[in-house]
């Protein structure tokens, strides 16, 4: 009788040295496998970026060269701004089909329809006045002066995401913040429309307050973007950040739509498109184009989102703000004033102070680990 003990005994313990056998190669395959995998995150992380600064600075310039050709509907320049999210539906599809096919974690409960159809309204009507507020403010500004005051928007993501997403205000946050609101309120003592179509003292701080506003518009709906993530959908794949971006986009689209319609503007586009300096078909091309520009600096959003967070999205999205004033300057021949140069050098740094900051805390949770 006492043999059999013994035996189980050597059993159970050759059994444990086969287990840690198979652990330690299975550890070297993983860790070989997560190498290659981050190769493949930076190279995505290139791409999603490339995306984002190309289609943000496309789409700034085709929007100022649509005013500057002879279009004036606002309400056009704000439908092409979200109304091209069904480029996006064969990727849902598809994304819906490789999640169907894989075994998925049911332990979430889904929030109600009413819950979800409350959210995507919600966010739906702050990016059609968003959109709107980014037009009036593109209509009367140079788009140099325009694309640097949307540097602030940077700052009105942190603020909010404060008070809705916990975020800590450090040394350098706070840096960034004051640097930015600097960069963008200086800009708003000089009217330098002479690249452009000129505009009176009155529209130009229009165009100024409005272009303020849908920055802080833009930073509200990030973090309340992130806080839906966060509290109500309670995960964040990739199905359902395209469910977000269609119906939210969805939704906009119809409001700017009813807009367009209500304030007559539909009525004067035929003969808006007759008298295009540069034709008909230019007419068509500069609204095409423009929105799908804007759908591929969607998707660099979307692609950074998902991979890192907003706010890291927000950061990059400042980052290209800067390069819009140097290509005004080819293209718009906007003039590069002395004001405007110091704006940039401030946006610039607070730019750097807050990647600072994201620096500090990613080596700080790195030393934790270890």
């Amino acid at each position: 009788m006492g043999e059999v003990p013994e035996i189980q005994l050597q059993i159970i313990v050759q059994e444990d040295k086969d287990r840690n056998s198979v652990d330690q190669t299975n550890g070297c395959s993983q860790s070989t496998i997560t190498q290659h995998r981050s190769y493949k995150w930076w190279l995505l992380m290139a791409i999603y970026t490339f995306f984002l600064l190309t289609g943000q600075s496309v789409a700034t310039l085709l929007g100022r060269l649509y005013y500057d050709k002879g279009g004036n509907s606002k309400w056009m320049a704000t439908l092409v701004q979200p109304s091209g999210f069904p480029v996006f539906i064969p990727f849902y599809y598809l994304t819906a089909y490789k999640t169907s096919t894989e075994t998925s974690d049911n332990l979430i409960k889904p929030p109600s329809l009413l819950v979800l159809s409350a959210v995507y309204v919600a966010l739906g009507v702050l990016l059609a006045a968003d959109s709107l507020l980014y037009s009036l403010g593109l209509l009367y500004l140079p788009v140099s002066t325009y694309s640097l005051i949307c540097a602030s928007q940077l700052a009105f993501n942190a603020f909010f995401s404060f008070f809705l997403n916990s975020q800590k205000f450090t040394p350098f946050i706070i840096n960034s913040i004051v640097l930015l609101t600097l960069s963008s309120t200086l800009l708003v003592f000089q009217n330098d429309s002479s690249g452009s179509a000129t505009v009176s003292k009155g529209k130009y701080v229009i165009g100024f307050v409005c272009t303020v506003a849908a920055s802080a518009g833009y930073g509200l709906m990030l973090s309340l973007t992130q806080l839906c993530f966060q509290k109500v959908l309670k995960k964040q794949t990739f199905k359902v950040v395209l469910d977000m971006i269609i119906y939210q986009s969805l939704v906009a689209t119809l409001l700017i739509l009813v807009g367009l319609f209500a304030s007559g503007e539909w009525k004067s586009l035929n003969k808006e498109m007759e008298g295009f300096k540069l034709g008909k078909i230019s007419y068509v091309n500069i609204l095409v184009w423009t929105a799908i520009a804007w759908q591929v600096f969607t998707i660099g959003a979307i692609g950074l989102i998902f991979e890192v967070s907003s706010l890291f999205s927000n950061v990059i999205s400042t980052l290209g703000l800067p390069i819009v004033p140097v290509l005004a300057m080819i293209f718009f021949h906007d003039p590069m004033t002395g004001v405007k140069v110091i704006s940039m050098v401030l946006a610039i740094w607070g730019f750097v102070s807050y990647i600072y900051q994201h620096y500090l805390d990613d080596r700080n949770s790195k030393t934790g680990k270890l």
